[in-house]
């Protein structure tokens, strides 16, 4: 009961950071530029710019953005088609579902591959987000001092997604992966008396 338990905490978790991942790539404050009181809101999908008024338009051309736009653009779709897939495997895999229950070290061994998968995905949300904050920095080492750069809200939330994605993915393999060999030894233990009993009886 206590793995089945983990194994829900596990998957909620991981959940709550996909959903954290995928309002972080849509969400437009990824960085933030104010000149006076004129603000500049960029995104990985659109700019928004104004005063009090905010219009947004999206990218039309990607050969315009810039690399760190487009490299973490391209990533964090990557990141969301693993998680994508890491839902589907774990469900398989739980114990919840009924699943492959005809084939029980099987469905343990998916298991592990989603939380796998979820481990992956938020690890490489983490550095193309950490990546995409350097360069933020740099450029704004390199700036005018009447413009201020500083991160927007979006790179707060995808550092969160990424860390709940690996602490869901954790608690699904690691636990599973001890279950496994707990189990296993069990069942060696239980097998020796009944061996001892029978040569001891013939």
């Amino acid at each position: 009961m206590a793995s089945f338990g983990m194994q829900i905490v596990g998957f909620l978790i991981a959940l709550v950071g996909v959903a954290a991942t995928v309002a972080a790539t849509f969400m437009v404050e990824w960085k933030k530029e104010a000149q006076g009181k004129f603000h500049i809101y960029e995104g990985l999908w659109m700019t928004c710019s104004g005063t009090e008024r905010t219009t947004c338009e999206r990218h039309k051309s990607v050969l315009k953005l810039s690399d760190e736009v487009q490299a973490t653009r391209s990533v964090m779709l990557v990141c969301l088609f693993l998680s994508a897939v890491a839902l589907i495997v774990s469900t398989v895999g739980m114990k919840c579902t009924r699943l492959m229950d005809s084939m029980p070290e099987s469905k343990a061994k998916v298991a592990v591959t989603g939380g796998m998968l979820f481990l992956i995905s938020g690890f490489v949300t983490i550095i193309i987000t950490s990546w995409y904050v350097s360069i933020i920095v740099e450029i704004y080492h390199k700036s005018h001092r009447l413009q201020t750069r500083e991160f927007g809200n979006a790179i707060f939330v995808s550092l969160g997604g990424g860390f709940f994605s690996v602490v869901g993915g954790a608690f699904l393999s690691c636990r599973r992966c001890c279950e496994t060999k707990s189990s296993a030894s069990k069942s060696s233990n239980h097998l020796l008396p009944t061996t001892h009993s029978k040569s001891n009886y013939v």
